[in-house]
């Protein structure tokens, strides 16, 4: 069995430390923007670099999260990031967005990329894209079954990273955008304000219908040490230091265990997960029974242990019949039965049976000092316990000396050092060296001498350029002169005047973006309508006919391809393609990367990239216009969630022809999992939802009662949706973010 990688999550350095304190290979963290967990306190820059620094001292990794969509405006923003990255140097980042890939794989190539769960990794054809768009690591989607990751990690050529532990989303990653539509903040922008989580009503009943329960892999480790996994990772950048340490604790016992022993230490993993403070525990979508059974409708979505009732509410705090401990220094949420949230706080002061005390028992009566206004119809959860304070041991923490490229060339009659990023002369040493007699001096040494700077201004990354065999160089006259360089570059040196090698990428960037221009609209076809299967097109319409791939007719004209398809589908869907072929179709619609990877056979094939996968700036249609997937890319389509001005900007600077979702209803997310409704319903404030079943895909969607309707936007396609939407239903439609904005 080969070593696999313990993953924790880090929304803070104090959750950094305590990651790496309970036995954590590698931590996941962001900085403020561009992070698929804004909301969270994340890193400044100085903290980033800080923790990078301590890590690689402690030999364990750091990945940074840049795993958000961007726009077009925001390019710009992001290559000074990407740039501020490559010379933090983290191990990897986790990107989302393909711009964001194009942008690091030819201006800042020193930055290693793993491709987020975002992107819609469910197979091994998606896997072969995300090798050809130049990632080492793709991270599952979190609804495969165990069989189906074992099928892939079988032959996948990327390393696999896997999650274990935490939270999980209703939806398959990426394809959900019902944040989004309620008011324009998106999970593909770290901004998700979870509906999911929040009660539903129907005629049947209320309830919670879209959340589901926490993943605890417990169970699995055996198995995912027989698979090819590089990393399990433990979800949650918005949680507590005490829940990272308690996670990882359990996780590192199992994966430590000897082979085939992982089962014995389950009970012990169970008990210090049960401080974690987490949702009710369910296998994900690793078994069919968890599938089936994952949302519980009847619990409230709120993360955390469930303490009590709120049964007082004063000016000065609340009061509550405990249900489980509480200890000075607990995080409590407290929180509203409509699954709204609510206010969250630290216990800093409580009565407990009307006496001041530092903990309660469960059946204890517990007041808890607060100044924020808190329901009086709610309930209380503990959602982190007390933890050590570790603020001195952040404080510690020291920023790396500045980068220097030093070059050392050795004869025996000379030694010279230049520094190829610094202003400064090359310095030399006359020598008259000896030839060795037994042991000759290695260029090694000569490189690790060297690399010890005596000083914490600089980090040297030396380079032998040269070093003459078979000569006898004394260890201590080599230290002696290795002080005298360091003391010259102290001397004479600036690490202010250090040439960072980011800046020639960042300056490339900028002089290729000024010249990027729009690529001109076809002179024929600016509009294609999807039809249902059964469905007609509306009278007098000459657009193309799009219909899903798998239920083609004698009026088709383009094929739709499935946003998910199941591991060992691919062969199946090949068929498909090739049965299109001989119809005379040529035009293929994309709505997940995988299909890009089935177009070997067809280079004449004609290919539209759709919504599913996010195209929000021209630095993703550049790649994908660069990268050959054995049909051409003709057109691709604006990112649905975009605004106005956003689509626009595209438009004027993408290589490709921009089309619009103009008309239809979008799938808010698409789910695997067994949902708590069917059909009809609405939300407290009267907006009306429709859950519908696919039986073919076996995927369950949500749609809005309202038709997305948006203007045209000159100088792009248009695309009609009519697979789940009436051509004439003008009375009830909505304009999604196209005038208010993606936040």
């Amino acid at each position: 069995m080969h070593k696999i990688e313990l993953l924790a999550p880090a929304g803070t350095p104090e959750a950094a430390l305590a990651a790496f304190d309970a036995g954590a290979d590698a931590i996941y963290a962001g900085l403020p923007k561009f992070n698929a967990r804004e909301r969270g306190e994340n890193f400044s820059a100085d903290a980033m670099t800080k923790i990078i620094a301590y890590a690689h001292k402690l030999k364990r990794k750091v990945y940074v999260t840049l795993n958000t969509i961007v726009k077009e405006n925001e390019l710009a923003e992001v290559a000074e990031m990407l740039a501020a990255l490559e010379e933090m140097g983290p191990d990897a980042l986790i990107v989302q967005d393909l711009g964001i890939i194009r942008m690091a794989r030819k201006f800042f190539p020193a930055l290693v990329l793993h491709g987020s769960t975002q992107m819609g990794f469910h197979n091994l054809e998606g896997i072969r894209v995300g090798q050809q768009l130049g990632l080492r690591r793709v991270i599952l989607e979190r609804q495969l079954s165990i069989d189906e990751i074992g099928a892939i990690s079988a032959e996948s050529p990327l390393e696999l990273e896997v999650f274990v532990h935490g939270a999980l989303c209703c939806s398959l990653s990426g394809l959900c955008y019902f944040s989004s539509f309620m008011g324009g903040a998106s999970g593909n922008r770290g901004k998700c304000k979870q509906p999911c989580r929040r009660r539903y009503f129907s005629r049947n009943g209320n309830g919670f219908f879209f959340s589901p329960s926490d993943l605890a892999a417990l169970d699995y480790i055996d198995d995912f040490k027989k698979m090819k996994i590089s990393s399990l990772k433990i979800e949650g950048r918005l949680r507590q230091p005490d829940y990272v340490s308690s996670a990882v604790s359990a996780y590192r016992l199992l994966l430590d265990a000897p082979e085939g022993q992982a089962a014995e230490r389950i009970g012990e993993a169970r008990n210090l997960l049960s401080h974690t403070c987490g949702r009710k525990w369910s296998a994900g979508f690793l078994s069919e029974e968890s599938t089936a059974n994952l949302v519980q409708s009847d619990s409230i979505g709120a993360v955390g242990m469930l303490c009590g009732k709120i049964a007082v509410v004063m000016d000065n705090g609340f009061g509550f019949n405990a249900t489980k401990k509480i200890h000075l220094g607990d995080k409590l949420r407290v929180q509203s039965l409509s699954g709204d949230d609510g206010p969250a706080l630290t216990v800093t002061k409580m009565f407990v049976n009307d006496l001041a005390a530092v903990k309660a028992k469960p059946g204890d009566k517990v007041f808890v000092c607060c100044d924020k206004e808190v329901a009086r119809d709610a309930v209380v959860f503990k959602i982190g316990e007390s933890f050590p304070d570790v603020s001195a041991r952040v404080a510690a923490l020291k920023l790396p000396g500045a980068a220097l490229d030093v070059r050392v060339s050795l004869t025996g009659t000379l030694l010279r050092v230049r520094i190829n990023n610094m202003p400064l002369a090359p310095w030399s040493k006359p020598l008259a060296l000896a030839r060795a007699e037994k042991c000759a001096f290695a260029a090694e040494t000569l490189r690790s001498e060297f690399a010890m700077a005596d000083s914490e201004l600089y980090q040297p990354e030396v380079t032998v350029e040269s070093c003459e065999d078979g000569l006898f160089f004394p260890a201590g006259e080599l230290k002696k002169l290795r002080r005298e360089f360091w003391d010259y570059v102290k001397r004479e040196g600036n690490p202010d005047l250090v040439f960072r090698r980011s800046a020639e990428g960042l300056m490339a960037f900028q002089s290729q973006y000024t010249q990027r221009r729009a690529a001109a609209l076809p002179s024929s076809l600016t509009e294609t309508v999807a039809v249902a299967p059964g469905g007609v097109m509306p009278a007098k319409r000459t657009a193309r006919q799009a219909r899903s791939i798998f239920d083609l007719d004698k009026f088709s004209g383009e094929a739709i391809f499935p946003e998910f398809l199941a591991p060992g589908r691919g062969a199946r869907l090949a068929g498909r393609i090739a049965e299109a072929w001989e119809r005379g179709i040529r035009r293929f619609r994309v709505t997940s990367l995988y299909a890009l990877a089935l177009f070997e056979k067809c280079p004449e094939a004609e290919i539209i990239v759709a919504d599913g996968v996010p195209l929000a700036n021209s630095e993703a249609v550049q790649l994908l216009k660069e990268l050959d997937f054995g049909g051409k890319i003709v057109a691709v389509q604006a990112h649905c969630e975009l605004e106005r001005a956003a689509i626009e900007s595209l438009r004027d600077k993408s290589a490709l022809p921009v089309e619009v979702y103009r008309l239809g209803r979008i799938p808010l997310l698409v789910s695997r999992a067994k949902l708590g409704i069917e059909g009809d319903f609405r939300d407290s404030t009267g907006r009306k939802f429709r859950v519908e079943s696919d039986t073919k895909s076996k995927l369950n969607y949500l749609f809005s009662g309202r038709v997305v309707s948006v203007p045209r936007i000159p100088g792009t396609l248009d695309f009609y949706d009519l697979r789940h939407a009436n051509w004439k239903n003008t009375d009830n439609t909505d304009l999604f973010n196209f005038e208010r904005g993606l936040l």
